[in-house]
């Protein structure tokens, strides 16, 4: 698995984690992973840096592993090392499946509303926020809700343009006033705004630039921690502004994938006729491991 630091008894919760990045004005890592051996790299990058880590699985990710399979793969990896990772349930569309993800373990849970009305996105976030609570009581560990709040698209690819319908506009983005009464009516544990941020990178172009002020009121205006999402391809100097500003939690995928894709095509390019899975994938890992690495870098003010 790797050298790394070990947290022996480590007890803090996600939370706890969460408002200590907070108060250090660092921000905690969220890397989504399709099979195990992109796990594997995100822990292992986490574990040389000695920083806690979140691993997300999206209801498509999680379909391809098995809902019950994450929850197994990465309370292995806490169990055995004594270490902070933690599984998320990423962008989650229904109570439906976030009620699954609750029964089967999951640390944390994100109900996506963003497409919604806000009063329908109050009124399922809620319900969402009620059952990890019941949840939480049964089992003694604090169950984490994150709702959304602004449209930013839904996919973690290569784009040609901006999303459709995502908000890059400062009208269009998150209003402070809807965030403090999505937050008091909903109770969630974090908040995931639109800032300028979108999901997927584009291909040509650096993605838009983040409100930075905008981030500033809604911490102030929120009282729960923010969470970026659509990290991939916002640039270094935007990442450090907006954790300075308020940002607690950072989403990265595309850049995750990207990585995988590359690392596994450079194995094959330098031997075509390899046939084991264990080599040929061995490229990807790595490659993953060095994009969460300087990202975990950046994020907890190491770079």
């Amino acid at each position: 698995m790797g050298g790394g630091a070990r947290y022996t008894n480590f007890v803090k919760s996600l939370k706890e984690y969460i408002v200590e990045a907070a108060a250090k004005e660092t921000a905690i890592g969220h890397f989504n992973f399709s099979d195990s051996e992109q796990l594997t790299a995100i822990f292992n990058a986490a574990r040389t840096l000695g920083v806690p880590v979140i691993a997300g699985v999206s209801e498509g990710e999680r379909d391809f592993i098995g809902v019950r399979q994450s929850v197994a793969l990465v309370k292995s990896l806490r169990e055995e090392y004594d270490y902070p990772v933690f599984l998320n349930a990423d962008h989650t569309y229904s109570l439906e499946r976030v009620k699954e993800a609750i029964d089967a373990g999951f640390d944390a849970v994100i109900f996506d509303g963003a497409k919604l009305s806000l009063e329908e996105n109050i009124a399922v976030t809620k319900q969402c926020v009620e059952y990890a609570k019941k949840r939480s009581a049964s089992v003694g560990t604090d169950i984490l809700v994150e709702g959304e709040l602004g449209y930013i698209g839904t996919s973690s690819k290569l784009l040609e343009d901006i999303p459709e319908g995502a908000a890059v506009t400062r009208e269009a983005m998150t209003h402070p006033d809807e965030l403090v009464r999505f937050v008091k009516e909903t109770g969630v544990d974090l908040v995931a705004p639109s800032v300028g941020n979108i999901h997927g990178m584009l291909k040509n172009v650096p993605n838009p630039h983040l409100d930075i002020a905008l981030i500033q009121e809604l911490k102030r205006a929120s009282g729960v921690p923010l969470v970026l999402h659509g990290g991939s391809g916002i640039t270094e100097d935007d990442f450090t502004a907006a954790i300075k500003a308020g940002i607690s939690l950072i989403h990265i995928n595309t850049e995750i994938r990207l990585a995988y894709r590359r690392g596994i095509e450079a194995s094959l390019a330098q031997d075509v006729d390899e046939v084991a899975p264990y080599r040929f994938m061995s490229g990807g890992l790595h490659a993953v491991k060095e994009a969460v690495e300087a990202r975990l870098k950046l994020f907890s003010g190491r770079s």
